[in-house]
């Protein structure tokens, strides 16, 4: 059953050492993440399932152990989603799950086992939802570390140009996640949030089926569009 979850942004600029000399600009967005992480601390799960963007065609699941890098960024940076050693060695998490991972070792998790599962941003609703109520069943009391981000779309220099959706779409998203708004989430209209280069659409409808009947209240830590995406951290218990 899920018991709580935290709702994230997943740009590798979230990471310090990425974001160089720019990194003071999301300060507020990285302590926020922090206080997200708390809310999922706080539950004492018995099991963690970070779920991001992933790379390919359907959901693909990461050990406890999966490495990741920021190398690709020009940071000799590596990170590993969680504990264990030995898994996975070479760096293969998608940023997104890497950026996860990274949050994960800023806040010293310890609390409860992880793994990850990349989820593509074409995965249908209806499958994303029965991913999550997977996912719930898998214990008695599972949290969510949900990654992804709103619209990419807000501004004239965005990397989607401008789209006067994108404003109304993030207010709702942001609504809806700080509500925890399971009904709202779930009705998410796909084609609009892939033409908006919305992320997170897809994880966050697998936090939705999760969220089925567990009756989670939501609070919504942050939500801000620097560099014309949209940023939402929330937290559910």
């Amino acid at each position: 059953m899920l018991v709580a979850a935290a709702v994230c942004p997943c740009p590798p600029l979230l990471v310090p050492e990425v974001a160089a000399g720019a990194a003071p600009e999301l300060d507020a967005a990285r302590d926020a993440c922090t206080d997200a992480l708390g809310v999922l601390a706080a539950a004492r799960p018995g099991r963690l399932v970070v779920v991001g963007p992933g790379n390919g065609a359907g959901p693909e699941t990461y050990p406890e152990g999966t490495a990741g890098s920021f190398r690709g960024f020009g940071v000799d940076l590596d990170v590993r989603l969680g504990a264990a050693e030995g898994a996975n060695p070479r760096p293969r998490l998608p940023y997104a799950l890497a950026v996860a991972a990274w949050l994960l070792e800023r806040t010293g998790w310890s609390d409860a086992p992880v793994e990850g599962l990349g989820v593509a941003e074409s995965y249908p609703p209806e499958l994303c939802a029965d991913t999550g109520r997977d996912i719930a069943a898998r214990d008695e009391r599972v949290a969510l570390l949900v990654m992804g981000d709103a619209s990419a779309c807000r501004t004239l220099k965005a990397p989607g140009y401008l789209d006067e959706r994108a404003a109304p779409f993030d207010t709702e998203v942001a609504r809806a996640l700080g509500a925890a708004d399971v009904a709202a989430l779930t009705a998410l209209d796909t084609g609009l949030a892939r033409e908006l280069k919305a992320s997170g659409r897809a994880p966050w409808q697998v936090l939705a089926g999760a969220a089925e009947g567990a009756d989670l209240g939501g609070s919504l830590l942050y939500e801000d569009a620097p560099y014309g995406v949209g940023y939402i951290v929330a937290g559910w218990s």
